[in-house]
This record gives structure tokens, C-alpha cells and sequence, in this order.
């Protein structure tokens, strides 16, 4: 885990609410936190990708888990780390419910992407 990342002439692109559900707005992985966290990844890459980013651009992310304990902790952040080549900031919260109850995770990130050119006057 990352507790500090330095971002300097890039945009910012924000994705918050990240949740298991598919395409069809179906909520995947009933009852499994792994599952769950499975789809919210295929979510993240399909918005990321729409904004020309990928997980490796991912600067921070904070991480709700309902019913969390230490033995989901691989189940939760191991699809999030899987094919990244570092680790953004990351903060897990431990919440009794999201907006659906049948969520168990719930992610937002932030993503450094491009770069801003530099004006000179």
C-alpha cells in the first residue's frame, strides 16, 4: 500500500460509487465480497478506459467494505492490485451499509491522466 503519491502536470478524473453492478444495472457477486470486487474492477477499467486511463493511473482510492474483517482483505484488494504496477493511495473504510444493502464494496478513485501543457506567457 501507497500512503503518498506525488501528481505534477497531469488532470485529474474522478470515479466515485463504483459498485458491482453489470451493464444491465444487475448487482454480480450476491453475498461475496470477492465477487463484487471482481465486477467493480471491470467497471473501473471500462470508465477509466473511456477517459484514456487504466488502473496504473489510479492516484488514490478509498475502499468501503460492509461486514469487513481482516480475512477479505485479499478478496477485496487482491482484483484491485491484479495487473497494476503500484499500489495508489488507498484508504479502507469499514461501513454497516452502502446505498444498496446487497453491496458489500463500494469503490472511489482518483486517476492522474495526460498532462497539462505548459503556457508560457
Amino acid at each position: 500500500m501507497s500512503q503518498v503519491v506525488a501528481v505534477e502536470g497531469n488532470q485529474l478524473v474522478l470515479l466515485s460509487g463504483q459498485v458491482a453492478w453489470d451493464s444491465e444495472g444487475r448487482l454480480e457477486g450476491l453475498g461475496d465480497h470477492a465477487a463484487q470486487a471482481a465486477q467493480i474492477v471491470r467497471n473501473l477499467d471500462t470508465a477509466l478506459a473511456a477517459v484514456g486511463a487504466t488502473r496504473d493511473d489510479v492516484i488514490e482510492e478509498t475502499v468501503y467494505v460492509v461486514d469487513y474483517i481482516a480475512l477479505l482483505l485479499p478478496a477485496v484488494f487482491g482484483p484491485l492490485r491484479d495487473g497494476v504496477s503500484m499500489a495508489p493511495a488507498s484508504t479502507l473504510v469499514c461501513v454497516p451499509t452502502l446505498f444498496a444493502p446487497e453491496d458489500l464494496v463500494e469503490v472511489r478513485v482518483i486517476a492522474a491522466v495526460g498532462t497539462i501543457p505548459h503556457v508560457t506567457p
